[in-house]
């Protein structure tokens, strides 16, 4: 795929990555911000749903004792391996879809 610039002037590899640097909040800024480019959006709302689903998912658990602070440290683990993931194949130009996610984030980016 060639190299396509976004919106905001930027190549959409780097804005894709960064839509997911700070989880859900640099997602909405970037789909906020980003209007014309479908593969910066994509990755901007995959970050959205995935990163505020486990933000509520982590406040849940940390108010039952130690179970939930268990199951959130394991679920902290597994967010931070999924950042990294997700961060690299954005930057790769891929558009990489998570299973369910992925194809929530495709349907209400293409709005």
């Amino acid at each position: 795929m060639a190299e396509e610039k976004t919106g905001m002037g930027m190549e959409q590899n780097v804005a894709g990555l960064l839509c997911y640097v700070l989880g859900w909040i640099t997602g909405l800024i970037f789909f906020l911000v980003e209007k014309e480019n479908k593969f910066v959006r994509f990755h901007a709302m995959q970050s959205i749903i995935v990163f505020g689903g486990l933000t509520v998912i982590s406040i849940v658990l940390s108010v039952i004792p130690i179970l939930g602070w268990i199951v959130s440290t394991l679920l902290w683990l597994l967010a931070v391996i999924l950042w990294i993931l997700l961060m690299i194949k954005a930057y790769q130009n891929v558009w990489y879809k998570l299973p369910w996610v992925g194809d929530l984030a495709e349907k209400y980016s293409q709005q």
